[in-house]
């Protein structure tokens, strides 16, 4: 750890650099840097090829980040979250800004970030609430100016907060219109109470007078999975029900639950719960 406090003509800064452990590099999000800054003078950083997730917070002040031939305003209660291999700028306007930041990485954040991509979260948002994002980065500068022989685990506890509430923020089932958004919790719910019988995506949409693409698109965007996956994960459910509760044969619980055969019962466990049906029974 190397803690810096740095008094200069542009700047005023708090900031750590961290060294995690060899242990915490290769199986944990892990921390790089974390600090608070207040301008004093308007001025530009720019970084490029870094290989780390940079979550900025604006508390006050305004000012600008410009990546990948966008360009994003930014004021006080703006979140910034972006991948720091690409080449970025962040400038401070002559509302002098105070900011706070974490620079982290961690074996699966590629997969992390892609997620929150997918999910449709934006490189700067504003959420309703910042206290949570400011009390996720102080908490992590606490824990690496501290002496705690685990310490490496508490940070990787709290970075793991951290992106449990950057997916919440990504997450805007609302975008969804009105109308459909009802349609969809009518599929929805049909698909729930209906799982043991045939049901296509051609069926639901013929069903409920839907176009199936957009079908497709919105169910995803609204349950953050496919039609497919939804009705799998109904028949899964069901299927462990009667494996842990009834005597049931493999071949009667695929029929109950809208699997052909045992064979694709097996298949279908083994993919979605890692295990067969019969390890599971065995199980619980």
């Amino acid at each position: 750890m190397n803690k810096e406090m740095i008094n200069s003509p542009i700047v005023d800064t708090h900031r750590i650099l961290y060294s995690p452990s060899s242990f915490a590099r290769s199986s944990l999000l892990y921390l790089q840097e974390v600090g608070r800054l207040t301008a004093l003078e308007p001025h530009t950083k720019s970084r490029s090829g870094l290989s780390s997730y940079l979550l900025l917070i604006v508390h006050s002040g305004s000012g600008t980040l410009e990546m990948e031939a966008s360009r994003y305003d930014l004021v006080a209660g703006d979140v910034c979250f972006i991948d720091c291999s690409k080449p970025y700028s962040h400038t401070t306007s002559v509302d002098l800004w105070t900011i706070s930041w974490i620079h982290f990485s961690g074996f699966n954040m590629p997969s992390l970030f892609a997620k929150y991509c997918s999910r449709g979260g934006q490189i700067v948002f504003h959420p309703l609430s910042l206290s949570a994002f400011e009390d996720c980065v102080a908490t992590v500068y606490d824990l690496a100016s501290s002496f705690d022989p685990i310490r490496d685990m508490r940070i990787n506890e709290e970075l793991n907060r951290l992106m449990t509430l950057l997916m919440a923020e990504s997450w805007h089932p609302e975008l969804v219109d009105t109308g459909k958004r009802g349609e969809l919790e009518e599929v929805r719910s049909y698909i729930a109470s209906h799982y043991p019988e045939k049901i296509s995506l051609d069926f639901l949409a013929s069903h409920f007078f839907m176009n199936k693409y957009y079908l497709l698109k919105i169910f995803k965007e609204k349950y953050g999975m496919t039609v497919n996956a939804y009705l799998s994960s109904c028949r899964l459910m069901a299927a462990k029900q009667k494996l842990r509760f009834t005597k049931l044969s493999l071949e009667e619980i695929a029929v109950s639950v809208g699997w052909k055969d045992a064979q694709y019962l097996s298949r279908m466990f083994k993919k979605l719960e890692g295990m067969t049906p019969g390890e599971y029974r065995k199980l619980w």
